[in-house]
């Protein structure tokens, strides 16, 4: 029998505090809200207890910052999308920040298993003065283990209305696709991080966004290629891809802690499920 699993959580600013209020229903939970980096940014880890989706499971995450509200939201391991003879498997993540909010949504990687089909789907609405930072990454396969992404198909999908769309359908028949230069050029892990803000930045201000970037993209381990661009005046967009995800995930989260700095004069300090 399928899982249809939702959770909302909503974030607000009560005093020097960043509190959460949520609720789910189905297998999806919260674990304590904890304070790393002091009151003011809510640190949560998202956890699906099965450990991964099969066919027809829906997975349903809603994340709303409030007014003056920062939040960082991981997960503990990956999201799999596990093989399925049939009915399709989706995880839909809708993003919510107030004006004067910050959200990171930083999961770990998403592995499409080989013979899986599956939706992955993220949306998110950003007011005046509100930020987002955040990232996708996905996994084709298990090529370590023997297993590689030889048949299924993948729909990727990152978005916010009327800005911004990334949509991308990875068939594993598509030799052109995940082989030419012009697609996946034979790699099995991609990412996107995003950096959006509401409010349109200066030139300058949006140059030396990129200018740090760019300079935190060349450390990269070498197979991981990746470039960022900012498309329009309220979005910074970094695209990646490498033979394996743990390079690309490397290279990220550099990216991450250097726009942390860069736009917001905050620390690097990684959250430490990370690194479990």
């Amino acid at each position: 029998m399928p899982w249809h699993a939702t959770l909302d959580l909503s974030y607000r600013r009560d005093g020097e505090r960043t509190t959460l209020q949520h609720r789910h229903d189905g297998p999806l939970r919260i674990l304590k809200s904890l304070y790393p980096e002091g009151e003011g940014i809510c640190h949560n880890v998202v956890v699906h207890p099965p450990g991964g989706l099969v066919g027809g499971d829906t997975l349903d995450i809603r994340v709303r910052a409030e007014a003056g509200a920062h939040a960082l939201i991981s997960t503990p391991g990956a999201t799999r999308f596990y093989r399925s003879d049939g009915p399709e498997a989706a995880q839909r993540v809708h993003l919510s920040v107030a004006e004067g909010a910050r959200l990171e949504w930083l999961p770990l990687e998403t592995i499409a298993y080989p013979d899986c089909r599956a939706r992955n789907a993220l949306t998110m609405d950003v007011a005046p003065g509100g930020e987002c930072l955040g990232w996708d990454v996905c996994a084709l396969g298990l090529p370590a283990a023997g297993q590689p992404f030889a048949q299924g198909t993948l729909l990727q999908e990152v978005q916010w209305p009327g800005v911004w769309l990334e949509r991308a359908r990875i068939d594993a028949a598509d030799a052109r696709l995940l082989n030419s230069p012009l697609g996946l050029a034979g790699q099995r892990a991609l990412g996107t991080l995003w950096l959006a803000q509401g409010t349109p930045w200066t030139d300058t201000r949006r140059e030396a966004l990129l200018d740090a970037v760019r300079a935190a993209l060349d450390e990269a381990a070498p197979g991981v290629h990746a470039g960022a661009t900012s498309p329009e005046p309220r979005l910074l967009v970094v695209r990646a891809l490498a033979p394996q995800v743990e390079p690309l995930m490397a290279v990220l989260q550099r990216v991450w802690a250097a726009l942390r700095d860069q736009a917001w004069e905050m620390g690097r300090a990684a959250p430490r499920i990370w690194r479990v």
